[in-house]
């Protein structure tokens, strides 16, 4: 039975717990404790190793008040605290704290040491370690552990070290240090430290610590439930760790008033950085976590405090391609360092600005914004239409993840309109006229990768050709020494199932529509080989009208695809997808009237019966365990492991679909053993619109991955949306689970593990070759860093050359692009040239000129006969009410149930809308069935004339009442 005393003893030290958290050494206070368990103090130094000293500290109390208590343990720990350099925390539990005076002066230096780190690392550590034992500031265990690290790691991963447990020592180690660094003779850390330029001892307040002026660094009230030890904590690293660098400064502004937010970088983060605070167009090329953002933030603001002291306007762009790092660059990083000094906004698809984005460039000096929205303003300018931007008026453009500055994208096409400025000006210049102002480029990346390249030469020139379309002097990248991190790289390979009854009972399915429709592939059921086959027959028999063929193959790719989530997922899931497809096709063939009678034809009761007399074996074999996929098995004990072994695990799961990452989501919360070790699970999809799934929208990827970031969420289940850019907090280990894509997405992803002792593993699934890509990529990651060594031995003049060389070379090709386009643009066909059919019945349906475009956009047909051919069926998925219109419902083909699109209402007018991918076109006889926008077609539609048709409703309406 607990005494009272023990009570009493248990309430002081959860009293003082956050003090006794920030000031405990955990190591050598561990080796005095003997009450503690062999596995609980291990685990205790696991925490230390992964999470830093303030999570170990944490744990360590943790099991210091675990019940029961053994005799004498409060006197054993507060000795163990002694014992082992915490004198400071000691103290708090024997009732002797230093007063609140005296207390807020040592946070106030503790403070300081901690933002001022950086300079302070560049001592003489072993110097400084040998007068701080002199001094006794620190123990005989703080000495040897402060000289392994510098004979380990170096002179500023020593210096971390000893600042890391100066900090910890009773109050009056501050003078004493600053007297350390006048002995020394490190007098410019000495001054930097509040010391006196005549290196003289500082003046001295009452209890002994030196008198600092507090004008020069405010510093506002920290969060009590959230102490920050920006020396060992998890958001901290070690000046040797390029895990998460750029924290110090993040950390520094927190504790500083937003006026006075200063960044500090890194050394290889300002080697980087240089050639760009030169002026230079550079990449910039770190591994993810390794702070290239916090590096851009820093050059923003040097080339704003410059072009202020010139007494010229500057003005930035941050250039992203994905609409949630529009937020979260704004709101994590370059709002926090760069307000109220300059004017910072951002503006992107999900904006509701009240003014226009030329006039929002104008009234800002940084702009955060999606790159389409650019390219949008640079043609308005570059077609003479009012509030258009030019890239006159910039002066930095900042193009993250600018790997995907190649044919095609965005960033390409911006980068080509610079780099015609830049050979205009060059022969501007020979005709003796001043070029037009073109600013300053900085690409962001962590991978340029090599592209389709299969050769060192062709590596080389893949890279030199991002570099040429982003007119980069250099690409600037950390040497890779012994101190990067490294992963521990694991590969599990599944087993064949010895027995897939349920796998089987689908095969029979197919291979009766084969029959069905005397169709012969020659891919194996259940591969993306056959996928590919199936959706290119869809095609096929849509463009030739035959209605058997197509509709067989729609529903081939569907069973395919429960064959691929069986080997993924759980059968039941698998056959969940299934049936919601069944009841989907069967749904379009209800009548919405009565008095309507949709054609199903014979075909269609053929497969509605295949599935109807083989769904309750596949219910019942779905139910058997022992039939389930070896994928899923060995997934579950990779994530059962990293749980049990770890104390507090965090982790992301990598998966190919939308379906796939929220089936295994829910998979992993209705297991029971997941959630007795504490597993909590979500799932993060991408926001595009393009697949049955419902997609995520920005505000609840944020909700999530915050979420993720308080630990309220320690399991993410992503798509491919997470491995690029978004802001995720370092894990412990990263699965990427039947996915293997380039090598640029397996760098982000591994990138993702960025805490110490991270794992990285590739479970296979059947028929995914993942791990046979995944080796693939290992040789190509090699060949790009090969490839990066490579340019940088080139020497200057060889370097321009090649750049002009490309940049040339793509210059003449957007020419021919350009006149293929115009060549194109004189053919636009005759919207009358243009006839469309049902994709489901081949129905004709309506010409090209009854079709009318709403805001570039929306292709509608609003005709008094069209009405007559669908039906209106609800869509409860798309109720998101959007800018002037809003989707209401779905309209379908009333002969045979084919969806057409969507109804639309726009500024209170019903418009049918229509989506090209469910219709055949037909052009003066030539047939397309494999449309999947509308901007495939070479056609001009003619725009809605809004008021002309609200007129004629008008009309119609007063007629009706006449009547």
């Amino acid at each position: 039975m607990e005494s009272a005393s023990d009570e009493i003893q248990e309430r002081l030290i959860e009293g003082f717990r956050l003090r006794l958290e920030k000031n405990i050494t955990v190591a050598p206070t561990l080796n005095h404790l003997a009450f503690i368990q062999p596995e609980e103090k291990e685990q205790i130094i696991q925490k230390l190793r992964s999470d830093g000293e303030i999570c170990a500290a944490r744990l360590l109390i943790t099991v210091v008040l675990k019940k029961p208590h053994s005799e004498g343990w409060f006197r054993a720990f507060v000795d163990g605290l002694i014992l082992g350099g915490s004198e400071l925390a000691a103290k708090y539990l024997e009732l002797n704290p230093p007063s609140p005076d005296v207390e807020e002066e040592n946070d106030y230096c503790v403070k300081l040491i901690q933002i001022l780190a950086p300079g302070l690392e560049t001592m003489k550590t072993e110097e400084v370690c040998a007068e701080c034992f002199s001094s006794e500031i620190i123990t005989e265990d703080d000495k040897e552990k402060i000289l392994a690290e510098t004979r380990n790691k170096g002179s500023r991963s020593g210096a971390s070290e000893l600042l890391r447990r100066i900090v910890k020592r009773p109050p009056g180690w501050f003078s004493t240090f600053l007297d350390v660094l006048r002995k020394t003779e490190h007098k410019h850390l000495y001054e930097l430290t509040g010391g006196s330029p005549e290196c003289e001892p500082c003046e001295k307040s009452l209890n002994g610590e030196p008198a600092v002026e507090t004008k020069e660094i405010r510093f506002t009230e920290e969060p009590q439930d959230d102490p920050t030890d920006l020396y060992a904590s998890a958001d901290m690293p070690e000046s040797t760790d390029a895990s998460n660098p750029g924290d110090l400064g993040a950390a520094a502004a927190a504790t500083k008033s937003p006026e006075k937010a200063e960044i500090t970088l890194w050394d290889y983060q300002m080697e980087v950085a240089r050639p760009a605070l030169e002026g230079k167009n550079i990449i910039i090329c770190l591994p993810t976590g390794s702070g290239k953002t916090r590096v851009a933030v820093y050059v923003t603001k040097k080339h704003l405090d410059s072009r202020r002291e010139e007494g010229k306007p500057g003005k930035v762009i941050i250039l992203v391609n994905k609409i949630p790092l529009v937020e979260q660059h704004f709101t994590t990083e370059f709002s926090p360092y760069l307000k109220p000094k300059y004017k910072v906004e951002r503006v992107s698809g999900d904006s509701q600005l009240k003014i226009s984005f030329a006039k929002t460039v104008q009234r800002n000096d940084v702009l955060i914004c999606t790159a389409q929205i650019l390219e949008n303003y640079l043609e308005r300018a570059n077609s003479g239409e009012d509030e258009g931007v030019k890239l006159s008026d910039l002066t930095l453009i900042i193009i993250d993840e600018c790997h995907h500055t190649q044919k095609g994208g965005v960033y390409n096409h911006i980068m080509m309109r610079y780099l015609k400025q830049k050979h205009k000006n060059i022969r501007r210049k020979k005709e003796e006229k001043d070029p037009i102002p073109l600013p300053q480029i900085l690409g962001l990346t962590a991978s340029p990768g090599v592209g389709k390249a299969n050769t060192m030469d062709k590596a080389v020139e893949h890279i030199m050709r991002i570099c040429a379309n982003l007119d980069a002097s250099n690409i600037m990248t950390r040497s890779l020494g012994e101190d990067q991190k490294k992963l521990r790289k694991i590969t599990m390979t599944a087993e064949d199932r010895k027995e897939d009854p349920f796998g089987d009972v689908i095969k029979t399915i197919m291979n009766a529509i084969h029959d069905h429709a005397k169709f012969s592939p020659t891919c194996d059921l259940g591969s993306q080989n056959y996928e590919q086959w199936a959706v290119q027959k869809e095609r096929q028999a849509a463009k030739e009208e035959n209605q058997i063929e197509r509709v067989c193959a729609e529903y081939l790719r569907r069973y395919n695809e429960g064959l691929i989530l069986s080997n993924t997922i759980r059968m039941c899931d698998a056959l969940r997808c299934l049936n919601k497809f069944h009841e989907e096709q069967i749904k379009k063939k209800s009548s919405v009237d009565e008095e309507q009678n949709i054609q199903i034809t014979d075909t269609e009761r053929f497969l509605f019966k295949q599935f109807k007399d083989k769904k309750e074996m596949l219910e019942k074999l779905a139910k058997i365990p022992e039939y389930e996929n070896d994928s899923l098995a060995k997934l579950k004990s990779k994530i059962l492991q990293e749980f049990s072994t770890r104390q507090e695990a965090r982790g992301i799961i990598f998966t190919k679909t939308r379906h796939s990452a929220i089936t295994l989501s829910q998979w992993i919360q209705e297991n029971p053993k997941f959630a007795d070790i504490g597993v909590k699970p979500s799932h993060v999809i991408g926001g595009g619109d393009q697949s049955d799934v419902k997609p995520m929208t920005a505000a609840e990827q944020k909700d999530v991955l915050k979420k993720f970031k308080t630990g309220e969420v320690n399991l993410l289940v992503a798509t491919t949306v997470a491995e690029e850019g978004l802001d995720i907090p370092a894990c412990n280990f990263v699965i990427r689970y039947g996915l293997s894509t380039n090598e640029i997405a397996m760098i982000q992803a591994q990138g993702r593990g960025r805490a110490e002792d991270s794992s990285y593993t590739v479970v296979d699934v059947k028929n995914s070759g993942v791990a046979e890509k995944e080796c693939v990529n290992e040789h190509r990651e090699d060949m790009m860093n090969k490839a990066i060594k490579k340019i940088k031995t080139y020497s200057s003049d060889k370097y321009n050359e090649k750049i002009d060389e490309f940049q040339i070379q793509a210059i003449m090709e957007e020419r021919v692009r350009q006149v293929k386009q115009k060549q194109k643009a004189i053919k636009d066909e005759s919207p009358s040239a243009v006839k469309f059919s049902c994709r489901g019945c081949s129905e004709n349906i309506c010409s090209g000129e009854d079709i009318n475009i709403i805001e570039n956009m929306h292709r509608v047909n609003v005709t008094p006969q069209f009405k007559e051919l669908f039906n209106l069926r609800e869509n409860a998925a798309l109720q998101e009410r959007l800018l002037d219109y809003e989707t209401n419902g779905v309209i379908a083909c009333k002969i045979c149930g084919q969806t057409w699109g969507s109804m639309m209402m726009y500024r209170g007018i019903e418009c049918p809308c229509l989506h090209v991918k469910n219709f055949v076109v037909d052009i003066r006889g030539k047939k397309i069935s494999n449309c999947t926008k509308w901007s495939d077609l070479p056609v001009r539609f003619s725009s809605f004339d809004y008021a002309e048709y609200a007129y004629q409703m008008a009309q119609s309406s007063d007629d009706e009442e006449a009547d």
